[in-house]
């Protein structure tokens, strides 16, 4: 079975994910696509997606690259470093994510997103 794709445009970066198969990444694929206008908290991009979803299977801590669901914010987290919360090495969200897929490629790209720029996540 060919793993689904996203395109996602942040700012002016463009980087593609594949989706693990998860019935959060299913919820994900059915939404797009989704415009939204992101924020950042430390190396994490985050933005509103409108989807309400329980915690499933909830990670407290995340591998670099990793794209999730935070059902607090009701939001699409991208990780690719520390956050505020995080202790050494690791990345930890604000609380758990549902992990639905990971960025394919180098995810330090994403540095350069600032807050307030626009998002667009569509199939690949």
């Amino acid at each position: 079975m060919q793993r689904r794709r996203l395109k996602m445009t942040l700012g002016v970066v463009q980087i593609t994910a594949a989706l693990n198969v998860t019935t959060m990444a299913d919820l994900i694929w059915k939404a797009l696509p989704i415009e939204a206008e992101c924020q950042t908290w430390g190396d994490e991009i985050y933005f509103e997606i409108g989807i309400q979803a329980d915690e499933d299977e909830g990670q407290e801590v995340v591998e670099m690259g990793d794209i999730g669901y935070w059902p607090p914010g009701r939001a699409f987290c991208v990780f690719f470093g520390p956050t505020p919360v995080s202790s050494s090495d690791e990345i930890r969200p604000a609380s758990p994510v549902n992990v639905f897929g990971f960025i394919e490629g180098d995810a330090t790209v994403l540095k350069q997103v600032r807050s307030g720029e626009r998002v667009v996540v569509e199939r690949a």
